[in-house]
């Protein structure tokens, strides 16, 4: 049950980030909206609390094991590349690119979760 929240909640944070980005993209008034701060927030804590209770359920950990320490690893440069991609990069350019990064990246943590492996697509 918690691998399907999990997952469930992965699905819902790159759904909401494709969503997040194309209002960026379109100048839309939606990313002022309350609920468009707060929702994908709430969601990824869910996300990293059953991440965690995975590892622990499972016993594997960051730093102990390579596939688990690379997720961790390009989680935190995913996160940093949204934060450019939909709020700090100033030119549209500039935008897209971070955003195609982030995205690259979030597949690169999927193929890792899949395979277990941090060499990518194995």
């Amino acid at each position: 049950m918690i691998k399907l929240i999990h997952m469930t909640t992965a699905f819902i944070s790159i759904s909401l980030f494709l969503m997040r980005g194309y209002w960026v993209f379109r100048n839309s008034p939606m990313m002022s909206k309350k609920w468009v701060k707060i929702v994908p927030h709430v969601n990824d804590t869910v996300l990293l609390i059953t991440a965690t209770i995975l590892a622990v359920s499972i016993q594997q950990y960051p730093f102990v094991h390579s596939w688990l320490t690379a997720k961790i690893i390009a989680l935190i440069i995913y996160i940093l590349l949204g934060m450019f991609a939909l709020k700090y990069a100033k030119e549209m350019k500039n935008k897209v690119l971070f955003f195609i990064l982030a995205l690259l990246t979030f597949s690169y943590i999927v193929s890792v979760a899949l395979t277990r492996s941090p060499i990518w697509f194995i």
